[in-house]
């Protein structure tokens, strides 16, 4: 990226380059749940709509900043992009966007509290958007009343902990937030939208007795998993509750925590928005449309399924307009 685009003005909206990670546990589905093309053959698990880490980071797709990356736009525009909005202790952005198949089940794993960096490793929160579910497809979310550490411990790394996590039926249009120090794992049958803090790491309770893409044992961390695990967390998934907001909109709040929210608008007709001084993402779910900016912001942006929009704090003012039809999109706001 040439230092002197990194050098204009960061004022109008931005999409990034999808990263695909195979996983074993993953599949193609993604193309039928969203519309996104695949590339290859092999099972995507995850795809990487936004992120800025040393070892994946998103690159801009086009516009004035196209090939810039995330890093780069923090570390020259981080006024201009974030506002108010904090990024993590490292520096950098602090979320990660993704899109996840789940053709066969996720470990039973648990991340370290949020916010933490330590022995443990980075600490994250993370909320989950079911975009379709298999009849009796499950998740699993929390461990069950009473149950102490010293009961995980035994159990870890075989299917016996099973016993102790509460089990849930996964259904499209549901909303979990999964706080760092929540035991979980993902069902087979389940596409769905994460978004989480920015960080990585993950410690293994059990898996399912497979092997990797490499043919060799994934790794468990038992000892780790058991250390971060908060026994009294004990979320559960819930179906988005939409509230009219005019006769051509509606909106459901899903997620309200001190690391990001999570909002679901239906639109069908066009709808302003306020970035108010924080930088907001947009996740188009459904239906096309426009997004246009205000200041040197104007021009319309055309906006389509499984598409992830940046907006920076100092674009302010913006409206979207559904074409033909209505538009869902997930609005994801930083936190100042």
């Amino acid at each position: 990226m040439s230092t002197t685009r990194l050098a204009k003005p960061l004022q109008e909206p931005l999409r990034f380059d999808r990263i695909c990670l195979e996983k074993v546990w993953g599949g193609r589905r993604l193309e039928g749940a969203i519309g996104m093309t695949l590339p290859g053959t092999g099972p995507i698990g995850e795809t990487w709509e936004l992120v800025d880490r040393a070892d994946y980071v998103s690159v801009v797709a086009d516009g004035t900043f196209k090939g810039a990356t995330l890093t780069e736009l923090v570390r020259d525009h981080a006024r201009e992009l974030m506002g108010d909005a904090k990024l993590t202790p490292e520096g950098r952005f602090p979320l990660i966007v993704k899109f996840l198949d789940a053709s066969e089940p996720l470990s039973v794993q648990v991340h370290p509290p949020s916010g933490t960096r330590g022995k443990l490793g980075e600490g994250k929160s993370e909320a989950w958007y079911i975009l379709d579910a298999e009849p009796d497809s499950k998740l699993w979310i929390g461990v069950r009343p009473g149950v102490t550490r010293e009961q995980l411990a035994a159990t870890a790394s075989k299917r016996d902990v099973l016993a102790h996590v509460l089990e849930w039926p996964a259904r499209r249009g549901d909303i979990a937030f999964i706080p760092g120090g929540t035991v979980h794992a993902i069902g087979g049958g389940i596409t769905l939208l994460e978004v989480q803090e920015n960080a990585d790491t993950t410690h293994r309770f059990y898996d399912w007795d497979r092997a990797g893409l490499d043919g060799k044992p994934r790794a468990l961390q038992p000892a780790e998993a058991v250390a971060s695990t908060d026994v009294a967390a004990s979320p559960k998934p819930t179906p988005a509750a939409f509230k009219a907001l005019d006769p051509t909109s509606r909106r459901a709040e899903l997620v309200d925590a001190p690391c990001f929210s999570m909002e679901l608008f239906e639109i069908d007709g066009h709808r302003a928005f306020e970035t108010d001084s924080v930088a907001v993402l947009y996740v188009v779910l459904k239906g096309r449309g426009s997004l246009v900016g205000s200041g040197n912001a104007r021009t319309a942006t055309v906006i389509a399924p499984g598409d992830l929009w940046l907006i920076p704090a100092s674009v302010g003012r913006h409206t979207i307009t559904a074409h033909d039809g209505k538009l869902v999109v997930m609005r994801v706001a930083t936190r100042a």
